[in-house]
């Protein structure tokens, strides 16, 4: 199945670089289908409880619009930001982060409340329905390092709950090929441009949306109904 590239341009808004017709999250590539939503087990650690009301998780896994979709849908999340994550602020632009060369990845920014979901639960969520984490620089139809499956760590607590997590789904042989999520700790994070926030919610029909993305938001509430909420929390609600 190969979707045209035509609504892709048409959906833009008019702010949007002719560029991103051309790269991130494009509909000319051959569609491969959603990545499929796996049932993995809670992780033996994880952060100590006591930490303070406000807590930030950044991870990538291939196009930010699914990633934040996801997590716009998690109780306990106040705010989920796409942006960029692993090179120079100067680089930190849609249009130069979809060449592949900056070292950014597509991420989403995701604050969190210690006391409602833990970030142990957020990354349990990452790895099931927020996308596959056995693709190495790519998910579904888009290809590149800035689509790599990449966990950006606040604090060396989070850095260790992390490597624990992908040491513990390796060995149970939770996929049927070795994780290469990667850990990156010491990086920045940027907000991508306005015209990527919220995209999914703003744009459901939109058939990348569609066929990509609203099935995670399914599993998400099909795996996890303990953590779903219907309605998202959205950026530019909360730039109101």
């Amino acid at each position: 199945m190969t979707l045209s590239s035509k609504p892709f341009a048409a959906r833009l808004p008019r702010a949007a670089p002719i560029v991103a017709i051309l790269s991130a999250c494009w509909l000319g590539a051959p569609a491969r289908g959603a990545e499929e939503a796996r049932v993995v087990p809670p992780p033996a650690v994880d952060e100590r409880a006591g930490k303070s009301a406000a807590e930030v998780a950044v991870l990538a896994g291939g196009c930010f619009w699914g990633v934040q979709g996801v997590f716009q849908h998690v109780k306990g999340v106040s705010s989920a930001v796409s942006g960029y994550d692993g090179g120079d602020k100067s680089t930190a632009h849609y249009e130069m982060t979809s060449r592949g060369d900056t070292g950014h990845a597509e991420s989403v920014r995701i604050a969190f409340n210690p006391g409602e979901i833990t970030y142990g639960r957020i990354l349990q969520i990452y790895f099931s329905v927020a996308h596959d984490p056995t693709e190495l620089n790519r998910q579904g139809p888009d290809e590149g390092t800035q689509y790599r499956s990449a966990i950006f760590p606040a604090d060396e607590e989070q850095a260790g709950v992390a490597k624990a997590y992908i040491a513990q789904l390796d060995r149970a042989h939770v996929f049927d090929a070795p994780i290469v999520t990667t850990i990156e700790p010491g990086r920045t994070f940027y907000a991508a441009e306005d015209y990527h926030q919220d995209f999914l919610a703003r744009n459901p029909t939109y058939p990348y949306i569609a066929f990509n993305d609203l099935p995670k938001i399914e599993n998400l509430k099909r795996l996890f109904p303990d953590v779903y909420r219907a309605e998202p929390v959205l950026v530019r609600a909360g730039r109101s």
